[in-house]
């Protein structure tokens, strides 16, 4: 009997422990998530490697926030580009997060284009020109996403009032890189 006893305290303990063990790990991650979500709400760069989409999101805005405009669309839009399928990357993104990167690209795109100068004749330059409608293509996107984002209704509505009514563009390479050493338009 006593054997008998001995033997489901035992089974008891082993329970126990590994409840005290699962409770910990559980504390530990619900610790390595909060850190993430306060470095996100305060615009603080995430440096937890874990979260690599959170990371470059964060990255990003703070791209934008320091003027970087250029760095910041394209950190932007790699968040865009379907993953890479890894184990440990299973985030998806959403039909809001969508809308959300978009708008933040269309902010980056307008605020770039705003601080572009006005030519000597007081014409907008091309590069804002074309800065300009390319955040008006974001921002109608991440409507069409999501139709209740006021903030991107707002934006939209304030870059239309900055836009003339005729405007007209070249379009040009977006990405405003050289691949390599040769001329552009060769194989």
């Amino acid at each position: 009997m006593t054997n008998r006893i001995n033997r489901k305290n035992q089974l008891l303990g082993l329970v126990l422990l590994a409840g005290l063990l699962g409770t910990a790990y559980e504390c530990y991650q619900i610790n390595k998530i909060g850190k993430v979500n306060r470095a996100l709400l305060s615009g603080e760069v995430v440096s937890d490697e874990s979260y690599p989409f959170h990371k470059k999101f964060s990255d990003a805005y703070q791209q934008g926030k320091t003027g970087h405009f250029k760095h910041a669309i394209q950190g932007f839009g790699q968040l865009l580009a379907p993953p890479k399928m890894q184990q440990e990357d299973t985030f998806a993104i959403n039909q809001n997060l969508k809308s959300q990167i978009h708008f933040n690209i269309a902010n980056n795109l307008f605020r770039s284009g705003l601080q572009r100068l006005v030519t000597a004749e007081g014409e907008i330059q091309e590069e804002a020109k074309f800065d300009y409608m390319q955040a008006k293509a974001s921002y109608e996107h991440a409507l069409k996403l999501n139709p209740n984002a006021q903030e991107a209704k707002f934006n939209l509505s304030l870059l239309l009032s900055v836009i003339p009514g005729n405007i007209k563009t070249v379009a040009q390479d977006p990405s405003g890189m050289e691949i390599s050493n040769l001329p552009q338009g060769l194989p």
